[in-house]
């Protein structure tokens, strides 16, 4: 399938790069191009700057029913294209059809979702203890937003961020990965389609010299956001606060350890840690990385999550409904691979796969690596492919060392029926997400993370404190 040719979408119109640059999209399930996007350029993105900001003045004075009513009106020409969509999903990252569906209701349920609850954004008195002034605490959209989106989840990850930003009442600037943009500027199309108001969302992909870095030195952007690696968003801090101060709200990678003591129900960890795993590809930020087991049960677990990857059927598109479809690009396989070569290096046990698919396509195989000790280097890295690392353990102390024993912080896992056991790792587990015998995410659940997986929140209620500044307002009282 071939989507044609693909417009940058500034100040509320389509247009072609200032030099006319473009770059082919290729699809990871066979390698074909799918489409050409407008490559934007140095100019292209002082253009979405300036277009932003006039969009900021224009967006942030108009009533919340009036935005409310502009993002119902975004979010059902989306419903409208729901097909197109999610088939540009399917295209650009090689997703299984049923995955395309999380990605394309995370948007349109952001946008109803944030629509409502920016309603509950209000004026707050304080008391003033001499009665002698009157205080107020008054929230304002903080203006200017710049996103910078990962590949993994196109439109998920841009329905984090517009939903949010569109109510508050900020202007958006999206950079969407260059692995996977199609969708994005689809949007964009959509936007167009409707004549959105000028300026309020802007959709431009390019390279860091001529697009990534000019954003963020910018004076304009108020707050950068970003899903993405921890080393991305400390570049982006770096660049942003090269001319001013800045609020940056940063989801970045994760390590997350998957703990399995033998009271629990094995048979649900498995499918759980299977479906985490294999989920995308393992092109999650949540997805486990590190699987601690007990020693009692660690054999029937492996065995089980064995079966379970050797079950797994791997293609591309809607035939025969794939369990798993590819990486995202070559280079995802170099390093996926590279780092299976690691960890059997440094003594991990190849238990299955460990090499990647000889097919058309960026494919690799279900991979289960098997560590007796838990200080290999390369346990430190996030895989974000479809590789399990199973490691043993035998006491609540060893392992809740080992689990906190990264950098990362976004989430953790663990299956257990002992209610203090629970209590205790929920306290002590430095993760900004805690799982218990099960997992949930959706639009109105906060999602962050602690230590370098970032700064800020996702989802929920809490991720509109991004989009605000809170001014206090003091006025005496004549008495």
């Amino acid at each position: 399938m071939n989507f044609g040719h693909k417009q940058l979408y500034i100040n509320g119109e389509l247009r072609e790069s200032s030099t006319n640059n473009t770059v082919d999209i290729i699809c990871p399930g066979d390698e074909t191009t799918i489409a050409s996007i407008a490559w934007a350029d140095t100019s292209d993105t002082q253009d979405a700057l300036v277009s932003a900001q006039q969009g900021f003045e224009y967006w942030s004075a108009l009533s919340i029913d009036d935005r409310q009513s502009w993002m119902k009106k975004l979010r059902q020409k989306i419903i409208e294209h729901r097909d197109l969509l999610r088939e540009s999903i399917m295209y650009e990252m090689g997703k299984v059809w049923a995955g395309t569906d999380e990605d394309l209701t995370s948007i349109i349920d952001s946008l109803a979702y944030y629509a409502d609850e920016v309603k509950n954004i209000k004026t707050i008195e304080l008391v003033d203890k001499e009665g002698t002034h009157q205080h107020e605490m008054l929230a304002q959209p903080i203006g200017v937003v710049v996103a910078f989106l990962s590949y993994n989840f196109p439109l998920l990850n841009l329905g984090f961020k517009l939903g949010p930003a569109l109510a508050s009442g900020c202007s958006i600037i999206i950079k969407p990965s260059e692995f996977s943009p199609l969708s994005a500027y689809i949007i964009g199309e959509l936007c167009a389609a409707i004549e959105f108001p000028k300026g309020v969302i802007n959709i431009l992909c390019g390279d860091v010299e001529h697009v990534g870095a000019p954003l963020c030195e910018s004076k304009i952007p108020k707050l950068i956001t970003l899903i993405g690696s921890t080393e991305t968003a400390k570049k982006l801090m770096i660049q942003g606060s090269s001319s001013s101060l800045k609020r940056y709200s940063m989801e970045c990678g994760g390590n997350a350890p998957f703990i399995v003591f033998p009271d629990a129900d094995i048979k649900t960890a498995i499918a759980h840690g299977t479906a985490l795993k294999i989920g995308n590809a393992g092109q999650i930020c949540v997805a486990p990385n590190r699987f601690f087991i007990h020693t009692d049960i660690i054999d029937t677990f492996v065995e089980g999550l064995e079966d379970n990857f050797s079950k797994i059927s791997i293609g591309f598109g809607q035939e025969n409904n794939p369990d798993m479809g590819p990486l995202a690009n070559k280079q995802s396989v170099e390093k996926v691979h590279g780092i299976v070569e690691e960890a059997k290096a440094q003594g991990g046990k190849l238990v299955q796969g460990g090499k990647p698919i000889d097919r058309k396509g960026y494919y690799y195989e279900p991979t289960i690596i098997l560590f007796e000790t838990n200080n290999a280097a390369v346990l430190q890295q996030e895989v974000f492919g479809p590789v399990a690392f199973i490691m043993p353990f035998s006491s609540t102390q060893e392992v809740l060392t080992l689990a906190n024993n990264t950098n990362a912080g976004l989430a953790s896992y663990v299956y257990t029926q002992d209610k203090d056991r629970i209590q205790y790792f929920k306290d002590q587990l430095e993760f900004g997400e805690i799982h218990v015998n099960g997992f949930k995410f959706d639009i109105y659940l906060p999602h962050g993370g602690i230590k370098d997986s970032g700064s800020g929140i996702d989802c929920s209620p809490y991720a509109l404190d991004e989009y605000f500044i809170h001014k206090r307002a003091t006025q005496a009282i004549n008495i």
